[in-house]
């Protein structure tokens, strides 16, 4: 939700400057926006992630935070390709294009972290005989 909520005031924001240009790139206003909310999002994001939902892991810190990174990174192809689908192909109005977006990425990210950045490495128990 806090995505959601920060793409649509950068989107809106962005959205009078129509493509803006950095140098070498072009960038249109929904993907800076998905940038600018990636930038506040993520420490909020791995910080949920490492201590209220997946708190039970016991994978040292500096694992999980790369590993989050890295599923960020794939999280965020999908954001870009979904965007550029729906808002470019389809011309679905971006904030409605972020929001199925948002459904896709965050079943992704989910399970990706559940599995992966937070998941639960079984301790070897050593018996006696």
């Amino acid at each position: 939700m806090l995505d959601i909520v920060f793409f649509s005031i950068f989107e809106n924001r962005f959205k009078p400057y129509g493509v803006m240009h950095f140098g070498f790139v072009a960038v249109s206003p929904h993907i800076a926006a998905m940038i600018a909310a990636f930038c506040i999002t993520f420490p909020i994001g791995f910080y949920y992630s490492r201590y209220l939902v997946f708190s039970e892991s016991n994978l040292r810190g500096r694992v999980q935070l790369i590993r989050y990174f890295s599923m960020v990174m794939a999280c965020i192809a999908l954001n870009y390709m979904f965007l550029k689908v729906f808002i470019e192909q389809l011309h679905l109005h971006p904030i409605v294009a972020k929001i199925i977006t948002t459904v896709f990425v965050v079943t992704f990210s989910y399970l990706s972290q559940k599995h992966f950045t937070f998941k639960v490495k079984k301790i070897k128990q050593h018996t006696l005989h």
